[in-house]
């Protein structure tokens, strides 16, 4: 295992990366877009320039954390540069009666000739059993203390994973579903746009692995979730990366960041092509070489 660092970004959350941009999401649906390749030949640890920045489409009403990120296969329309992106609520900050457990919002993203960024809320995916404690949640008392859940796609097989701490159980618990098509979904008048709930009955796979302490950024890679996780400093929940194997159903690889000398609080991770991003919360910007 090596980790080498190339560039230092704005400090935040998840990432997705499609067609050499970045896009690093901060909380309540901030985002910077960097050029990946310039990132790549910088070798410089000043914090460098986006090429645009921009917020998330009706943020003020669903106030995504974007704890998870990533683009899928399908396209809002034929021609448009970037498939749909999702991203998902994983803590709302809205503090409205419904706290929007295991919600995936899905986007549509633009650019115009002078690399300006918008995005347009199309459609909002959600986990209908979430209060079920025989499938999501592990126990009424004490109460999962993050059960919002995360998301990624697998983009070569159009499957959704949804996982989730089931915190009494000491266990993460992975689904997986059809990822739902654009077209699908009931309207719902608050949010404007249709909402797709994922049933028992959409459930294709599920399976058990190690507890993950403390969910943060993960990106799906030729059948394989890599999932980063844990806090600063944390000698509970160490920052730390796991790669669970989606065909094996189980966790293959498992690396203590600290085990490296970095102790930062992990966040983001993605590929372009085959080589693998990580970045921190401040935004040290790695390679990981496996």
């Amino acid at each position: 295992m090596k980790i080498t660092q190339i560039a230092k970004i704005k400090g935040s959350q998840d990432g997705a990366i499609f067609n050499n941009f970045l896009f690093r999401f901060a909380t309540r649906g901030e985002c910077n877009v960097y050029d990946v390749n310039e990132l790549q030949s910088s070798n410089d640890v000043t914090v460098a320039n986006p090429v645009d920045s921009f917020l998330l489409d009706k943020r003020d009403l669903i106030v995504p954390h974007s704890n998870a990120v990533c683009f899928g296969t399908e396209y809002y329309v034929e021609g448009d540069e970037f498939p749909l992106l999702y991203s998902n609520i994983y803590n709302n900050y809205a503090k409205e009666e419904d706290p929007l457990v295991g919600v995936c919002c899905v986007y549509r993203v633009q650019r115009d000739s002078d690399n300006k960024f918008t995005t347009t809320l199309v459609q909002i995916i959600k986990v209908g059993f979430v209060n079920d404690y025989e499938l999501w949640r592990s126990s009424i008392e004490p109460a999962d203390v993050r059960p919002y859940g995360n998301f990624t796609i697998d983009t070569e097989t159009n499957k959704l994973y949804a996982f989730t701490m089931r915190d009494a159980a000491k266990m993460t618990r992975y689904f997986e579903f059809d990822l739902p098509k654009l077209s699908g979904g009931i309207f719902d008048e608050k949010y404007g746009v249709n909402v797709v709930t994922l049933t028992v009955d959409d459930i294709t796979d599920r399976f058990d692995v190690e507890y993950h302490h403390f969910i943060q950024g993960a990106c799906c890679h030729k059948g394989k979730i890599y999932s980063v996780e844990g806090f600063t400093n944390n000698e509970k929940n160490p920052p730390a990366l796991r790669i669970i194997d989606t065909k094996a159903k189980k966790q293959e690889f498992f690396l203590r960041f600290e085990d490296l000398g970095m102790s930062i609080e992990a966040e983001m991770i993605d590929f372009k092509d085959d080589v693998c991003y990580y970045s921190d919360v401040t935004g040290n910007f790695y390679i990981l070489e496996f």
